[in-house]
């Protein structure tokens, strides 16, 4: 009984730690939106240490396909940019370009991650919670894969929810101009998880995909225009939230991430034989990612520290 008093406290004390936190959290991304939104991106501040804590350790990634994936409705191009994604996350970690989040570290100088393993994929194609997705819808379909033991309860891990394109999400900022990829964490089954949610660009190219579009653009690396955007976004968000996972660590005094201050920025790039632009080659796929903001003195976008 004891124990059971001392649980359901603690429990009670995540829960308050996360209400505040994510209000530090939505301050920071409102910053980053109301940046991009007016305008170029400022990046004439260094970015600043608020005392809270960075990703460390190895970090496990989860997928959580929601929607229209698989046969019947999805189709041959849903089933591969569910592959593409599985592959970057599986190539990604430990590379010069996720490495620059290391450059951020926390009170104890603990460097924040760099180091992401591809753990597993589930597809929810129930809609159980419907097409429009609230923050609380997205933590409800991570609860419901780990209450129905289909993905672990990991404090180590991060829960990628992606939607397929008949899906909504004006909650997080999905297809709204100038809102950065979203990044959360919250209080799932009695712990405090990492999530990210990233929707489908086939909804809003002119948005979520844009540099893939003309005159930029026009072919994609890898031949499938939602995947190689999502990678895009999925990068952008992994950073913020591996330097800023609670919303009270790194953030400048605009509250723009380290993301953020790189936003439309994709440095040297090269051209592949399909004629799309690239910047990263990973394992034998090419992506074309947003550079992310090196933490040193003066600070500068890169693709490495």
């Amino acid at each position: 009984m004891k124990g059971k008093k001392i649980n359901l406290l603690t429990q009670l004390v995540l829960i308050v730690v996360s209400l505040a936190l994510s209000a530090a959290t939505a301050s920071a991304q409102n910053g980053a939106f109301s940046q991009s939104a007016n305008g170029a991106v400022k990046t004439d501040s260094r970015m600043l240490y608020h005392g809270g804590p960075v990703l460390t350790g190895v970090q496990n990634v989860y997928f959580i396909f929601y929607g229209c994936w698989t046969s019947p409705c999805g189709s041959a191009d849903d089933t591969k940019a569910m592959t593409i994604l599985g592959e970057f996350i599986a190539t990604v970690g430990n590379t010069p370009y996720m490495m620059i989040n290391s450059t951020y570290a926390d009170g104890n100088g603990q460097p924040a991650s760099g180091s992401l393993v591809y753990a597993t994929s589930v597809v929810d194609s129930s809609y159980s919670h419907g097409v429009e997705l609230t923050h609380s819808e997205i933590e409800g379909i991570i609860a419901d894969q780990i209450l129905n033991f289909t993905l672990p309860q990991d404090p180590q891990g991060i829960y990628v929810v992606v939607a397929s394109a008949d899906i909504a999400s004006n909650s997080t900022g999905f297809c709204v101009p100038g809102a950065p990829p979203f990044h959360s964490h919250g209080i799932i089954n009695g712990g405090l998880l990492q999530y990210v949610f990233i929707g489908n660009p086939n909804r809003c190219a002119t948005v979520a995909g844009w540099q893939f579009l003309p005159p930029s653009g026009g072919s994609t690396p890898n031949g499938n225009f939602a995947a190689d955007a999502m990678v895009g976004n999925l990068a952008h968000a992994l950073n913020g939230l591996l330097t800023n996972p609670l919303g009270n660590a790194w953030y400048d005094r605009y509250g723009l991430e380290n993301a953020d201050k790189c936003t439309g920025t994709f440095g040297q790039t090269y051209t592949i034989a399909n004629g799309a632009r690239a910047n990263i080659r990973l394992g034998y796929r090419d992506f074309l990612l947003e550079q992310n903001w090196v933490n040193s003195r003066k600070g500068f976008c890169a693709l490495s520290r």
